[in-house]
């Protein structure tokens, strides 16, 4: 999503609250070797030095897809690096996504872990998985602009998010990535519920986004999302509530929780896919706080947003566009969300 319209204000400069060293502290103590991994691999060419993500077409080494720290998490990448069910990296799995080039597949990494099913290590747990905005949005204007209340103040009910220089829209991306990490998070056990599919003609608004969380009880919730920032910003970051208290809006009991969640899916998205932490918000940490978004103001479950890259630079949208990087990317996600769920 771009910081401009309606749900995406711009992030206002970082405040120093008590919050703020407790969560840098965390996240230098849980990922150090995640870290010290995207170290290594942009000295060794792997990454564009200075901006932060690996360069498309590059040959790189793809970190091993087998049995993560937490347990087995399944890549669903085949060796030739296409998706889970044979699909071509560059593209969705709707056939929509644009020719990029592709970084080559490792030959020495490790086959995918077989995968659990049912009865594997998440049964019983829930993960809501909300991929921002809807391809069909543009189509109801009226419908998306109907403010809503988030809590603080009112906004409206959704936007059409961004889109690459190509006309590859965020919408599209962020279905895809939703329907690789169900599918991850489904092997380990888990019972996945999204917020659309693509079945709606128009949102959910963003504050029945929140709400879908609610009532299922969600034991983590994760927002999909692609910035839409300018040429030269490139990375990822991950968006964190902030401590909200105000109208329908109280963030108080998940502000922790949401980010430890938060910590550990930036910790493994750096190592499954060589990408480094946004270079232009979060300080190089790849966390970014806010109280200005209505799905994470109104959830009551431990709950992140996160933007894999920014679609208008032309290096992350060659990444973004890259069905094989974007496999990493889900499993990044949901190897983080596990680490979350199992403690």
């Amino acid at each position: 999503m771009s910081y401009t319209g309606p749900e995406l204000d711009p992030p206002q400069p970082p405040r120093r609250s008590p919050l703020r060293r407790p969560l840098t502290v965390a996240l230098a103590a849980l990922v150090p070797g995640a870290l010290l991994g995207w170290g290594v691999y942009a000295a060794v060419g792997g990454g564009d030095a200075g901006t932060g993500a690996g360069r498309a077409g590059s040959t790189a080494a793809a970190p091993p897809s087998g049995p993560s720290p937490d347990g087995p998490s399944p890549d669903g990448t085949g060796p030739d690096g296409t998706g889970p069910h044979g699909e071509e990296p560059d593209g969705g799995r709707d056939g929509s996504g644009p020719p990029s080039s592709a970084p080559a597949a490792d030959p020495s990494a490790s086959a995918p872990s077989a995968p659990f099913g049912p009865g594997g290590p998440l049964r019983g747990k829930v993960v809501v998985i909300d991929p921002g905005h809807n391809p069909r949005n543009a189509e109801h204007t009226a419908d998306i602009n109907r403010k809503v209340d988030i809590g603080t103040h009112w906004k409206e009910c959704d936007t059409t998010g961004t889109a690459t220089d190509a006309g590859w829209p965020e919408a599209r991306f962020t279905l895809d990535l939703a329907h690789r990490l169900r599918d991850l998070l489904e092997a380990q056990g888990a019972t996945v519920r999204l917020t659309q599919d693509g079945d709606r003609p128009f949102g959910p608004c963003v504050d029945e986004r929140a709400r879908i969380g609610n009532e299922a009880h969600a034991d983590a919730a994760i927002s999909l999302h692609a910035d839409g920032s300018g040429t030269g910003n490139r990375g990822f970051h991950v968006i964190l509530p902030g401590a909200v208290h105000d109208g329908a809006a109280d963030t108080r009991a998940i502000v922790g929780p949401s980010a430890e969640l938060g910590q550990r899916v930036a910790g493994r998205f750096v190592a499954a896919t060589g990408t480094a932490p946004s270079n232009y918000l979060g300080d190089g940490t790849g966390l970014v706080t806010r109280q200005d978004l209505g799905g994470l103001n109104l959830s009551t479950v431990p709950k992140v947003f996160i933007e894999c890259g920014n679609m208008r630079d032309s290096k992350d949208a060659a990444l973004l566009t890259s069905g094989a990087w974007r496999q990493k990317a889900a499993r990044g996600i949901s190897e983080g969300i596990v680490s979350f769920l199992r403690g």
